[in-house]
Parts: C-alpha cells; structure tokens; sequence
C-alpha cells in the first residue's frame, strides 16, 4: 500500500518503521530538516521537508494516490487541516491524531465531519482503554468506541437471577439502539441470534448507543458485591480519559494529580461520577499512603514521564497495591518493568501501531481489530456502489452464520441496524464477526461486475 505519513516526531517515526519493515511504500513528510534527515538515514523511506498543512507539498509527496494519509504531527491544528487537505486531494483514507478532548467532544462541534476525514485517533484514549481493559477482572469494561464515539462495544458478566436469563433475545424488550451482539460461554463465543439466551456467568459483548447500553446492563449485570478501588496517578490526557472511562458504579476511583489548576480543572469535569480528584505528588510515598494506595486494587501510573510511572507504581506495589499498571512509552523500559514487578504496561508506540495496522486493508473493508479475547474482529466496511450488500433489507442477506450487521454511519449520523434496514452506497457499516465469517463477508461488500 502507498502511505504518507505526515510527521516525522516519535510517533510518526515509530510508524513509519513499522510500515517498511511490512513492505508498504512509505512518505514521510517533516517541517523540522533535521528529523527529515534522521529519516532519510535510518529508513527506506521517501522523506520530505516542509509544512503537512501546505497543498503544494502533499502534492510533492502523492497524496493524490495515497492509500492512506495518516497526520501525526504534534500539532492536532496541523493534523485536523492536512488529513481534510489529503482526503480532498485524493487520497482513500485520512486520519488525523489529536490530542485536546475538545476535538472529540462532538456537544461542542462535529470536527471529524466538518473535515470530512475518516478517523480522529487519540493516542492517550486509546492507551486509556488499553488499561481499563487490564482493570477488568469480571467488571462491566468498554471494548471499543466506534463511529466517533457514537457507538460503544461493551463486554460484561451475566449475573444470578437476573430477571433475562433463560429468555430467547428476541423476548427482550431492548431499546432500538442496543443489540446483544455475541455470547462467551465455557470458553467458546458465538455471534448472538433472537433464540439464543444467556445464562449466570456468560460474559456478553453489547454493542450500542452508551445511554442504552448502560440500561440493558443494570438487568444483566452481576451483583456488585464490593467496588473496584482504583488509583490513577496523572491527570493528563490518559488519566482523565482513564477516569472517565471508569466513572461508574462498580469502580471506586482516586485522581492524583500534581498541578494545582489541573486538578481543579478535573474536579469540575469528573463531578458527575464517584472520583475523588486530589492534589499531590504521586511519586512521594508519603503521598501515597495519605490516599491509602495500600487498599487500591489497581494502581495506575499515566503521568507524563517514564521514569515518574516507574517509580509511583514500585512504591505503591510496596506500600500494598493489589496490582500496579503504567504508561511506559520506551520500549528499552521493558525488561526493567518485569523485573521490578509491574503487573501490566502499556506503550503509546505500541497502541498506536495497532490501531494502525487495523486500518491497513483493502477493497471496501476499512477496519479491522480483534476484541475481547480475540475470537471476534469488530470490522468497518464502506458501502460501494453494485456491492450485494446494497440488494436488499438486512433480514434478506445472505449473511454468514458467525456475523452481525450491528451499525451504521450515514453522513453524520450512527444507528443500530435492525432486520427492515438496507444499506445505501456511501455508508459505513459496523459488523462484528468471526474470523471465519470473513471471505463471505468480502464477497458481500465487494462491487460485482455486470
């Protein structure tokens, strides 16, 4: 595939090497000379100086032609104009990395549409869900955001007695943006159907608007026998989308944060939820124990600096945290964190060179990331005029067995699919699916010839 990549900082570079050790043909275009050159030294790449915002040199670099645009520069300005410049220009897909929450926020302004790029990526959301998926343990936990967070995947444990279990789907009276999309039972996931039930224990992945999600799980969910304390040292941008994520019930959760006016900041926006903001510095033991990290079940380190996440999660495992986590972004780190007893890292680097890698696909597909336990792929595909996929209702698919057709985006707005609805050309449809489901799959979004 031909990739342009726009910024040539830690991420781009890390991307960019990832890209060529998979063979594709890769652009790299910087405004600094210097990491043009480092670039040009280190990587069989074609390197370009100049601004990823300016027409003329995405010009220079094939954005025309270009499979897929990513913008990450450190600037979310430059990245937000130079996606929508690439996409307008030719290329098949644009994504743009952004860093302030306010471009996510679509109560404020649809900045993702009024671009007209195909994806916003948050390096530090993603990594905060990356460790609220390692903070699980049988809790409720959000899988994956879809659609411009419009649509959220969702996996949680079936409790006792709950009053759906044993009932066929089709007798739930479920909201119309909620689907019961697949069931995990005995180790084995099958994509859920109308007479399928749920029993105690069954971990169930719903797939939906948020509101509706959180309804359906109140009559599924196992009791909440104790809460979850957890213990996030960092209020930045992977701390606080860390809180948020966790700002339910079933969790318990202290914000430590050093900054005075950071702290107010997220005391304000963190009012709705059980979270305690506290101002303190996260890597002082006294610190710790005056929050009484010694009865945290997880601790998680998501400041800004290695070295600080290292230290923070080794006191607080000392003191008596349960479990310690940490953002570590160097990946020379790695062996260092096993040793000193860290139960789960995450590496920024490494978040996004999957989600990467889940946007490197061709024809009508357009995404592709394993969820849960890796037994589903939750896919995008793009509607394509004379694809079979457009010649009838949903019910009247020939559908593959191991598949649901759970979404859609239509210009800017998401719904969950139902049995009467038919896909029109120029839609994004959200599948999820078996690995097995795939060829069949293709074939259905794939413009067949007269």
């Amino acid at each position: 595939m031909k990739i342009l990549v726009l910024g040539a900082g830690t991420v781009g570079r890390s991307i960019a090497t990832m890209l060529c050790d998979q063979k594709h043909d890769v652009t790299v275009v910087d405004s600094d000379p210097e990491h043009v050159k480092a670039v040009n030294e280190q990587l069989d790449v074609r390197a370009i100086t100049g601004s990823a915002s300016h027409s003329s040199v995405l010009f220079q670099a094939g954005a025309m032609d270009a499979d897929v645009c990513l913008a990450v520069t450190g600037v979310d300005e430059v990245n937000l104009v130079a996606a929508s410049l690439a996409k307008e220009m030719g290329a098949r897909r644009a994504i743009a990395r952004i860093y302030a929450s306010v471009f996510r926020d679509l109560s404020t302004f649809d900045y993702h549409n009024h671009f007209k790029i195909d994806r916003m990526l948050s390096l530090e959301h993603l990594s905060a869900m990356n460790l609220a998926r390692g903070i699980r343990s049988d809790s409720s936990v959000i899988l994956e955001n879809l659609a411009r967070g419009d649509l959220e995947v969702r996996e949680l444990t079936v409790g006792e007695h709950r009053r759906l279990v044993g009932k066929p789907l089709r007798e739930w009276k479920m909201a119309r943006e909620v689907r019961v999309a697949a069931i995990t039972r005995n180790g084995q996931t099958f994509i859920a159907r109308g007479d399928h039930h749920v029993e105690p224990g069954d971990r169930i992945t719903l797939i939906g608007d948020h509101d509706a999600i959180e309804e359906l799980a109140k009559a599924l969910e196992k009791e909440v026998t104790s809460k979850v304390r957890v213990v996030i040292a960092g209020g930045g941008e992977t701390g606080y989308h860390l809180a948020q994520i966790l700002q339910s019930q079933r969790y318990r959760v202290t914000l430590i944060e050093q900054d005075e006016q950071r702290a107010k900041f997220l005391g304000r926006q963190l009012s709705d939820g059980p979270i305690t903001v506290v101002q303190a510095d996260a890597t002082q033991r006294a610190h710790l124990e005056e929050e009484r990290v010694a009865d945290a079940d997880v601790f998680a380190a998501c400041t800004g600096d290695d070295e600080n996440n290292i230290i923070a999660c080794v006191e607080a495992k000392d003191i008596g945290a349960r479990r310690t986590m940490a953002i570590v972004s160097r990946p020379d780190y790695a062996s260092i964190v096993k040793k000193l007893g860290i139960d789960h890292t995450v590496s920024p680097r490494q978040v996004m060179a999957d989600e990467v890698r889940a946007l490197l696909n061709e024809g009508a597909l357009i995404y592709r990331r394993p969820i849960g336990m890796g037994h589903l792929f939750v896919l995008e595909y793009i509607v394509l005029e004379g694809a079979p996929v457009t010649q009838g209702t949903i019910a009247q698919l020939p559908l593959p067995e191991q598949c649901l057709l759970a979404a859609v985006v239509r210009q800017s707005f998401v719904r969950v699919l139902t049995g009467e609805d038919r896909l029109e050309v120029g839609d994004s449809a959200v599948v999820l699916a078996a690995d097995s489901a795939l060829p069949e799959l293709n074939d259905l979004f794939t413009p067949q010839d007269d």
